[in-house]
């Protein structure tokens, strides 16, 4: 019986199986950014995301996928996970501003944002959970909402305030956009 030892095999490339996998990883696309479009159609300004998002999707095809969602809280993550750049749309009833106005927050204002939500976990619940479970999650994420007076009412058309404020609040995404970027 020889006692030698046996040297470690060393390969020169990977393994013909890994190798595979290594050439479709390397010619798979990169996922486009996604714009997520949060609202209610039938709460009148509350849909206002909605409009946005389908402007924006007619005109950036093809390096942007946009998601319109009706959900709220940890639903979220299913949505933003598989993307590394995430713009989320949405209307905002603060009473701070005068409706219409544009609203920009980016990943960082919500790690500083600390009241709860009394009905779902918030954007900076979700954002939490998703690092303390090592999920991932865009690293660039930026947030524009229109300020709405009323996102309750039962209507399915936009106020005359949102109405003029849409082209604002699309140019605000198309900024974000293309500077991630995306072109039409």
């Amino acid at each position: 019986m020889s006692s030698a030892v046996k040297e470690p095999q060393v390969f020169a490339a990977p393994p013909p199986r890994a190798e595979g996998v290594l050439r479709r990883l390397a010619m798979r696309k990169p996922r486009p950014a996604l714009v997520l479009a949060l609202g209610n159609d039938i709460l009148g300004d509350d849909g206002v995301a909605f409009h946005a998002a389908r402007l924006l999707r007619a005109e950036f095809p093809d390096s942007v996928q946009v998601v319109e969602t009706g959900e709220a809280g940890l639903p979220l993550l299913d949505h933003l996970e598989p993307y590394g750049r995430a713009l989320i749309l949405d209307a905002a009833a603060t009473g701070k501003c005068p409706p219409g106005t544009i609203l920009r927050w980016d990943r960082e204002d919500f790690r500083r944002c600390v009241a709860p939500s009394q009905h779902s976990a918030g954007l900076p619940h979700v954002l939490e959970l998703a690092e303390r479970l090592g999920m991932a999650f865009p690293a660039e994420l930026q947030v524009i909402c229109m300020e709405v007076s009323d996102p309750t009412l039962f209507r399915e058309t936009l106020t005359e305030e949102a109405r003029q404020a849409l082209p604002a609040m699309v140019r605000s995404a198309r900024e974000i956009l293309n500077g991630w970027g995306c072109r039409g």
